[in-house]
C-alpha cells in the first residue's frame, strides 16, 4: 500500500484532534468526512451517534475505505453492537485501528459500561494507539496489549499560537487562576475546589478566582445536586472582591482562546479521567496549568499535579500550596511546549505508518 492513497474511515472525522493528524503540507491519508445521521435537518453542532459505527454502514461501504480508525464517539453502542460492528470489519477484510482516549470516560460518573465497550474494542483491534505512556501501561496491564504512544497534536491552529512572552497578560500584580466549569460533566467537580481556594484568598496577595460555567448550570430549574451545591457555593461568596463567576455560551473556538490568554494559571477539575484537550489548549497558549493527581494528565506534558479533594488519585500536593508555588515561581506549570509544526508532521507520518502495516497484515 506504499505510495498509494490510504482511505480512512476516521470515527470522528471532524473534530480538532482528528483534523490535526494530518501532514500540514499534504500526504497521502483522506479520512472520510462524517456521514449525516438519518435525522431530518440535524442541528449544527449536534452530537449523533456515529453513522460509520453501524454495522450495516460497514457492510453497505466496503469499497469506500481501507481502514477504520476510531478515536470516540461509542458512547450509546452497547458492546453487542460493537461485537457487530468488529464482525462486519472482519468480514469485509477491514483493519480496524483504535486510539484509546479515554480509558475512563469523562461523561459518565460509572465507568462500568464505557469498561466494557473497551473490553470488546481493544482486544479486536488491529493496531492500538493512545497519548500517553501511563496509559500505554494501563491498556497493557488490562488488556495485554501493546498501545502505541504518539502524543496529542495542538489543538489550536499552528497560526494562532502564543508564548508566555507574546501573551496579553493580566496585569501587573495580578494573578488570575482560572476553574472551567462548564456544563458539569460528570468528571468536573469545582465545588472541592472552590472550598479550599475560597478561604485561602486572603493568604494568597493578587490572586483573582475565576469560574466561567455555561449558562445553563445557573438557571434555578436545573435541579440536579451537583448544579444546586454548585449555585449555593456561589451565592455564599457572590461579593467576594478577589472571586468572580463569568456564566456563558458553549464558547467558539476563538472564545475559548481569547478566554485561556486571559488566565495566568487554569487549574483542571477533573475529579477523573484521562487526557485533556483542553490541557493541549492552554500549552498552544502559553497558559500555566495544574492538573489533578489522577488519569495521565501529567503524562502529556509533565505539569504538576495537585491533590484532588477526594478523588482516585494515589497522592499529590495541596491545591493551595500549589498556587502559591506556581505564583512565586516556586514551582513551573509552564513545561516546555514541543516544536508543534515538527510534532504535527511526526504524528502524520506515525499514522501512515500504521495503516500501512495494518493494511498489510490485512491482505497477507
Amino acid at each position: 500500500m506504499s505510495g498509494e492513497v490510504i482511505r480512512v474511515a476516521s470515527i470522528p472525522s471532524a473534530h480538532p484532534y482528528v483534523e490535526h493528524l494530518g501532514d500540514p503540507a499534504g500526504d497521502r491519508v483522506h479520512r472520510l468526512p462524517d456521514p449525516l445521521p438519518a435525522v431530518a435537518d440535524p442541528l449544527p453542532g449536534q452530537w449523533w451517534p456515529p453513522v460509520m459505527l453501524e454495522p450495516e454502514w460497514v457492510r453497505d461501504h466496503p469499497a469506500d475505505f481501507d481502514v477504520m480508525h476510531l478515536h470516540f464517539g461509542f458512547d450509546a453502542a452497547s458492546p453487542d453492537r460493537l461485537r457487530q460492528w468488529v464482525a462486519a470489519l472482519r468480514a469485509t477484510r477491514k483493519p480496524l485501528v483504535f486510539t484509546v482516549h479515554d480509558l475512563v470516560n469523562p461523561h459518565f460518573a460509572d465507568p462500568g459500561t464505557h469498561l466494557a465497550a473497551l473490553d470488546v474494542l481493544v482486544p479486536a483491534a488491529d493496531a492500538v494507539l493512545t497519548l500517553t505512556a501511563g496509559a500505554a501501561a494501563e491498556i497493557g496491564a488490562r488488556w495485554g496489549r501493546h498501545a502505541m504512544v504518539v502524543p496529542h497534536p495542538h489543538v489550536v491552529p499552528l497560526d494562532r499560537l502564543r508564548t508566555p512572552a507574546d501573551r496579553p497578560g493580566t496585569g501587573a500584580g495580578r494573578f488570575v487562576v482560572g476553574l472551567s466549569a462548564k456544563n458539569l460533566r460528570a468528571n468536573i467537580d469545582p465545588v472541592p475546589l472552590l472550598a479550599a481556594l475560597l478561604p485561602a484568598l486572603p493568604g494568597l496577595p493578587g490572586v483573582h478566582l475565576e469560574v466561567d460555567v455555561h449558562r445553563e448550570v445557573m438557571d434555578p430549574s436545573r435541579t440536579d445536586p451537583r448544579a444546586v451545591a454548585f449555585r449555593a457555593l456561589v451565592a455564599e461568596h457572590h461579593d467576594h472582591p478577589r472571586f468572580s463567576v463569568i456564566p456563558h455560551d458553549r464558547y467558539s473556538d476563538e472564545e475559548l482562546f481569547a478566554h485561556l490568554e486571559a488566565l495566568d494559571l487554569s487549574v483542571l477539575p477533573y475529579r477523573f479521567g484521562t487526557h485533556s484537550g483542553w490541557l493541549e489548549a492552554c500549552v498552544d497558549l502559553g497558559t500555566a496549568v495544574l492538573v489533578p493527581d489522577t488519569g495521565h494528565y501529567a503524562g502529556q506534558h509533565g505539569h504538576p499535579t495537585y491533590r484532588f479533594p477526594g478523588g482516585r488519585g494515589v497522592g499529590g500536593t495541596d491545591l493551595v500550596e500549589r498556587v502559591t508555588a506556581v505564583q512565586d515561581g516556586r514551582v513551573d506549570a509552564r513545561p516546555p511546549r514541543p516544536d508543534r509544526l515538527d510534532q504535527r508532521r511526526r504524528v502524520a507520518a506515525t499514522h501512515r505508518q500504521v495503516y500501512d502495516g495494518v493494511l498489510a497484515a490485512t491482505s497477507g
